[in-house]
């Protein structure tokens, strides 16, 4: 191929490119440009051709350009143009956009000369902008969420507080002899106050899983052992069998996964089927930063038609007259999930037990936690 054919194939790949294209000497002056070039910045060829680059920049700018350009053509590399920093183009009309602008050393017959791509990311801006502008917002919805629960949680155990010592006080009065109505009314009134008492400290406690949380390289067989160190007293009245596999070491939120295990491990004990011993089996798999936990057991089971509505706050299958809880555990375990971008489920069947997988991303940084 020959010089002249060789000309010809750049032209007509400049010409093909989607972005704006502009060849620049060792002078500043442009020799080439694009049709996207014409679009972009609203000038004819002619217009370009032969005018310093300067034209295109807004004029804070034109002053130090020269300079910046005798610096890339002394030490000429592919590059892109001020990384770090926003950068900004004029049109013919005056009006400025953003840029993001890509830089070619070339080698021709006339010299070195600088070949520039040149993207208008004005739209790629604004969804930054609204983005941030989002984020600020949710940011001060959580701030106001968290003062409000930890307000109202507050406000609403103080008088639940006074309740239920009055019914002691009322309850312990020597002087009076309660009927079975009167006694079943202040038991009644006692366990609602408490139960209420319950509800709010879990609803406070969901609100402030991971804030002021660090991410750590965990033992996940250590700290499942721990958590089952401390549920000792539970595991030895049901003769729970707990089985755990070789678990890895992984990155992850020390607290927060401890509360994790411990609700999946005390659900699978309350849940037990009343005619055999809970056997609970923990185990892993590991693919690169993604780990995949598995709690399995040989409990009661779940409907598979309530597979995800067990996820979701204060949502119980069964009354509590069957099984004590707030209604709370599981909802805790999926917000510590999404904390490590991960995710949980259930496969499960009446009468034959539970597997809940769910998967820790240990690839996270502590600024994404929400």
């Amino acid at each position: 191929m020959n010089f002249k054919q060789n000309e010809l194939t750049f032209q007509l790949m400049v010409e093909a490119s989607p972005n704006a294209i502009i060849l620049v000497d060792n002078l500043g002056l442009i020799n080439l440009i694009n049709k996207q070039t014409e679009v972009l910045f609203g000038y004819t060829r002619k217009e370009l051709v032969g005018q310093k680059m300067e034209v295109l920049l807004p004029s804070r700018y034109k002053v130090n350009h020269p300079n910046l350009r005798n610096h890339f053509l002394a030490a000429p590399q592919t590059r892109a143009m001020g990384a770090g920093r926003d950068l900004f183009a004029i049109r013919k009309d005056g009006s400025e956009f953003p840029v993001e602008i890509g830089l070619n050393p070339l080698e021709t017959a006339n010299g070195s000369q600088v070949l520039a791509s040149i993207i208008d990311i004005s739209e790629r801006k604004k969804i930054e902008e609204a983005t941030k502008l989002q984020t600020k917002k949710i940011e001060a919805k959580n701030k106001e969420l968290e003062q409000f629960t930890y307000i109202a949680s507050h406000d609403l155990q103080e008088p639940l507080n006074t309740i239920i010592s009055f019914i002691e006080i009322i309850e312990k009065n020597p002087d009076r002899v309660y009927n079975d109505l009167e006694k079943d009314s202040f038991k009644f009134i006692n366990q609602a106050s408490t139960r209420m008492k319950e509800l709010i400290k879990g609803l406070l406690d969901y609100s402030r899983l991971g804030q002021k949380s660090e991410m750590k390289n965990l033992n996940f067989k250590l700290l499942v052992q721990s958590v089952c160190h401390d549920l000792d007293h539970i595991v030895k009245k049901t003769n729970a069998k707990i089985t755990i596999g070789d678990l890895p070491n992984t990155c992850g939120y020390e607290t927060e996964l401890r509360l994790l295990f411990q609700n999946l491990i005390t659900n699978s004990i309350k849940f037990m089927d009343p005619e055999k011993a809970p056997e609970i089996s923990i185990s892993a798999e590991q693919n690169k930063h993604i780990t995949t936990f598995s709690v399995s057991d040989n409990g009661i089971g779940i409907d598979p038609k309530y597979n995800e509505k067990i996820f979701t706050i204060f949502q119980r299958l069964h009354g509590r007259k069957e099984y004590e809880g707030t209604g709370i555990g599981l909802a805790h375990c999926s917000k510590i999930v999404e904390l490590h971008n991960g995710n949980i489920w259930v496969e499960s069947e009446v009468g034959k037990g539970s597997t809940f997988y769910f998967t820790i991303n240990s690839n996270i940084k502590n600024d994404e936690k929400i």
